[in-house]
């Protein structure tokens, strides 16, 4: 399906079908960054790097706060996924770093595949169906184009130590400006990171 199907479709999808599809695309770039090389494995992480940035950017600003709101005990679930997140973008700003070239760049990538892919499944397992059934589905629905629109404001790199509702919205902005500086300059610089 084409950027645009999806698009169409996502905004007439609750917030938890949309975010299980993005865990697919996820998925799927983990596999494609492993299995290309050179130029192809550097494009590839870094469409990776903006996906995992802005998809946990728009969860951490308004699932998780809406969790906590609805959810009985939503606190402890958004809590250890918010811990799951700090870790993985932890990992994720080290190899960043790093760098695709670098001879270890697999080695890492498969700790933070892994622990990406752990979080996913803990989410979907743990504050999703919690979501689906304690949330009201109108506003689910209407969260989708939400999450979207804080999608495109969100930072394009790992900011790790900035996993709060409060901390995204005061330094999201601007990191967001930084971030996507800095990418416009590598990419003129015919640089991939």
């Amino acid at each position: 399906m084409s950027r645009l199907g999806k698009s169409m479709n996502a905004q007439h999808a609750d917030v938890v079908a949309f975010l299980i599809r993005q865990h697919s695309e996820i998925k799927d770039l983990f596999a494609e960054v492993e299995a290309a090389e050179g130029d192809a494995r550097e494009e590839a992480f870094r469409r990776l790097v903006h996906l995992l940035a802005v998809h946990e950017t728009a969860e951490e600003e308004l699932v998780h706060p809406y969790v906590r709101q609805v959810v009985d005990g939503g606190d402890g679930i958004v809590d250890d996924r918010l811990r799951e997140e700090n870790e993985a973008k932890q990992l994720l700003s080290d190899l960043d770093e790093m760098g695709s070239q670098h001879p270890d760049f697999l080695k890492h990538l498969e700790v933070l595949r892994k622990d990406v892919l752990t979080h996913a499944r803990a989410e979907e397992r743990y504050e999703f169906p919690h979501l689906t059934r304690e949330g009201d589905p109108a506003r689910l629905t209407k969260m989708t184009a939400a999450v979207q629109a804080a999608e495109k404001m969100a930072p394009t790199r790992p900011h790790p130590g900035v996993e709060s509702a409060t901390k995204n919205l005061l330094l999201g902005p601007p990191m967001a400006i930084m971030d996507r500086a800095r990418d416009a300059i590598r990419k003129a610089m015919g640089e991939g990171r």
